[in-house]
C-alpha cells in the first residue's frame, strides 16, 4: 500500500500545502492560502520596522491547505502517514501555560505585541546590541560565537527582550515563547505538555544561542543581565533539542477531525524554510543552496569533523542536525532581496495608479484593469530595457540593505544607498543597478564561507526569483563567476518538509536517502559569460567602495549620538 506525507511551508506571505507520494517524490495535489490580516497591513508599522502577524492568519491557512489537498488527491486518509511543518525564523510569539497564543485571547487579540514578531521585523535593534555587547564582555561564555559571533534583531532573545520591556501586561501573561514552527506543530500534536514538547533543533541553535557545549540555551546568570524577566523565562523554555527526522507528536483529535485525516498520522519536529528548502533541492556537501524569495536564505552542510571546534565568523549560525542529522549546518542570508525589487517596483507604481484610480476620465472597470496591469507588467517591462541596457553603459551602483544586512556580519541598521545618478539615469538603469546589488551581496557571502574554509563546489538556486527571472540568475552566475543549477520544484521548502516527514514515520532511514529519492529534478543551468565576468568584477569594487562609505559613516553618527549622550 503506497504512503503519503504533507509538507506545509510557512512563508512570509503565504501558506502552501503539498501531498507528495513517498516512492517518487511526485506531488499530488498542492494548495496555497495567502494571509488576509497581513495582505491588509494590519499590525504592522513599516515606518518602524514592526511587521507582526497574527496566529489567525496561520491557522486558517493550515485548515484550507491541507483539507484541500486531502480532497484533491482524493487519497485515503490512513494512508497519508505524516505531517511536517517548515517556517520563517526567526518569529517567535507567546503563549499562555497551556500553549494558546495570547493574541488568540480576547484580551490581547488587537495587540501586535501579543502576536508573532515575524523574522523581518527590526524593532530590537537596541536590545540585540545589549545582547551582543554583553556576550563579548561579561566575562564568561560568549553565547554568539556559534551564530556568526554576531546576535541580530531578527532573533528570538531580541525580540522577547523588546516585547517584554514595551509591553507589561504582555510579559506578564506570556508563560512561555515559541518559535512559529514549533507553535504550529505543538498545534497539531497530541502532546500537550509545554515541558516536554520536542523544539527544533534548527530553530534553538541557529536563532536562540542553543549549543550542546553549553548544555541549552544559555545561561540564567547571562539572561538576567539583560533582564531579570529572560532569566525566569529561561526555566519555561527547553534544555533539549530535536531534529525533524523525529516525532512530535501524533496528530490530535481535534484537528484530525478539521483535516479529514486520522490521529494515526505522525507530526514531525518543525524547521525553518530554507533548512527544508536545502533538503528539497537534494542537497550535498559542497554545495550552496540559495532560497531566493522576499530575502535569502543561504543554506551549507559539512561535516563535523571538517568544521570542528572552528567558527565561521559573520553568518547565521552552525548547528549540528539542522538541516541533515550528523552534518553541520551552515546558514547565511540576505535581509532583502526579491524585497528591493519589490520596493521599486511600489515607488513607480503606487503614484500612477493612485491618479488612475482618481481619475474622472475613465470608468471604474478600465480603472481596475489598468490598475491590474501595471502591477502585472512592471517588473517584466523594467527586467526587459534593464536587459538591453550593455555593461559599458554607465549604470548607477546601489547597495541591497533596505533591510538591513544579515549577512555577512549582520548589522541591521545598516540602509541602503545609490550613488553615480545622473539626468541620463532612467528607471531600467536604477532597477539594473538594484540587481546587480542583490547579487553582490551575494557574492559576500559566498567569499565569507570560502575565506572561512568553507569549499563551494556548486550552487543551487530555488524559490520564485530562481525560476522566474533568468535575468536575475544570468547576472549573479556572472558575478558569482560559477554555474547555478536552478530546482524544478515550485515549492521546495514544502517538499524538504515533506522529506522530514517520510523519515519520521519510518519509510525512509535518513534524510540523505529520503532526499535523494524525492528531492527536486533540476530545470535549467547558468553558466559565466566570460566576456562580462571581469566588468562584474570592476562593478564589485564600486559596490565595496560605496558599501564601506555608508558603514562608516553610520558607524561615525551611532558614536557621535553616544559620546553626545
Amino acid at each position: 500500500m503506497k504512503k503519503y506525507v504533507i509538507g506545509l511551508d510557512y512563508g512570509t506571505d503565504s501558506v502552501r500545502a503539498v501531498l507528495i507520494d513517498t516512492e517518487s517524490g511526485a506531488e499530488l495535489a498542492a494548495s496555497v492560502s495567502y494571509y488576509q490580516r497581513w495582505k491588509k497591513g494590519r499590525f504592522c508599522r513599516p515606518e518602524n520596522n514592526q511587521f507582526r502577524q497574527h496566529p489567525l492568519d496561520h491557522i486558517e491557512g493550515l485548515e484550507k491547505t491541507v483539507s484541500d489537498v486531502v480532497k484533491e488527491s482524493g487519497v485515503a486518509p490512513e494512508n497519508i502517514v505524516s505531517i511536517c511543518i517548515d517556517t520563517t525564523g526567526s518569529s517567535p510569539l507567546p503563549v499562555n501555560k497551556d500553549g494558546i497564543a495570547l493574541s488568540l485571547l480576547p484580551e490581547f487579540s488587537e495587540n501586535p505585541n501579543a502576536m508573532m514578531v515575524l523574522w523581518k521585523d527590526h524593532t530590537s535593534i537596541r536590545e540585540a546590541e545589549e545582547i551582543n555587547d554583553l556576550a563579548k564582555n561579561w566575562g564568561g561564555e560568549d553565547y554568539t560565537k556559534f551564530e556568526g559571533g554576531i546576535y541580530s534583531s531578527e532573533w528570538f532573545w531580541a525580540k522577547i527582550l523588546h516585547i517584554n520591556r514595551e509591553d507589561e501586561a504582555v510579559k506578564n501573561a506570556a508563560y512561555s515563547w515559541m518559535e512559529h514552527c514549533d507553535y504550529l506543530t505543538f498545534l497539531l500534536s497530541d502532546h500537550q505538555d509545554l515541558a516536554t514538547f520536542r523544539r527544533s533543533r534548527c530553530a534553538a541553535g541557529h536563532k536562540a544561542m542553543w549549543h550542546e557545549s553549553w548544555k541549552g540555551l544559555p545561561s540564567k546568570e547571562f539572561l538576567g543581565q539583560l533582564d531579570s524577566s529572560l532569566a525566569e523565562l529561561r526555566d519555561r523554555l527547553y534544555d533539549k533539542t530535536y531534529t525533524s527526522n523525529k516525532v512530535a507528536g501524533n496528530l490530535n483529535e481535534e484537528w484530525a477531525a478539521k483535516l479529514g485525516l486520522t490521529i494515526n498520522t505522525v507530526i514531525a519536529v518543525g524547521t525553518f524554510d530554507a533548512h527544508s528548502g536545502a533538503i528539497g533541492a537534494k542537497v550535498e556537501e559542497n554545495t550552496l543552496i540559495r532560497i531566493m524569495g522576499t530575502s535569502t536564505c543561504d543554506i551549507m552542510v559539512a561535516p563535523n569533523e571538517i568544521i570542528g571546534d572552528r567558527t565561521v565568523k559573520g553568518i547565521c549560525g552552525q548547528v549540528d542536525g539542522s538541516v541533515i542529522p550528523g552534518l553541520m549546518g551552515l546558514e547565511a542570508g540576505q535581509s532583502a532581496f526579491g524585497d528591493v525589487l519589490a520596493w521599486y517596483k511600489d515607488i513607480l507604481t503606487e503614484p500612477t495608479i493612485n491618479i488612475i484610480m482618481n481619475s474622472e476620465a475613465i470608468d471604474e472597470n478600465q480603472k481596475h484593469l489598468l490598475k491590474e496591469e501595471i502591477e502585472k507588467s512592471m517588473i517584466r517591462n523594467l527586467t526587459l530595457e534593464a536587459e538591453k541596457i550593455p555593461l559599458s553603459e554607465t549604470v548607477p551602483i546601489a547597495l541591497d540593505w533596505i533591510n538591513g544586512r544579515r549577512t555577512p556580519d549582520a548589522s541591521q541598521e545598516l540602509k541602503m544607498a545609490i550613488s553615480n545618478l545622473s539626468l541620463g539615469t532612467k528607471a531600467p538603469h536604477i532597477f539594473k543597478a538594484l540587481v546587480n546589488a542583490i547579487c553582490f551581496g551575494s557574492k559576500k557571502i559566498v567569499d565569507r564561507f570560502e575565506d572561512e574554509g568553507v569549499k563551494i563546489d556548486k550552487v543551487i538556486g530555488i524559490g520564485g526569483v530562481a525560476r522566474k527571472s533568468p535575468f536575475i540568475m544570468q547576472t549573479l552566475a556572472n558575478v558569482l563567476n560559477m554555474p547555478i543549477v536552478v530546482a524544478a520544484s515550485d515549492q521546495a521548502p514544502a517538499l524538504g518538509a515533506a522529506i522530514y516527514a517520510a523519515v519520521a514515520a519510518g519509510i525512509y532511514p535518513n534524510v540523505q536517502e529520503a532526499s535523494q529519492k524525492m528531492g527536486s529534478d533540476f530545470e535549467a543551468e547558468y553558466f559565466p559569460q566570460k566576456e562580462h565576468v571581469e566588468q562584474y568584477e570592476e562593478l564589485m569594487q564600486h559596490y565595496q567602495i560605496l558599501a564601506d562609505f555608508i558603514e562608516n559613516n553610520i558607524k561615525s553618527k551611532k558614536k557621535l549620538t553616544v559620546d553626545s549622550l
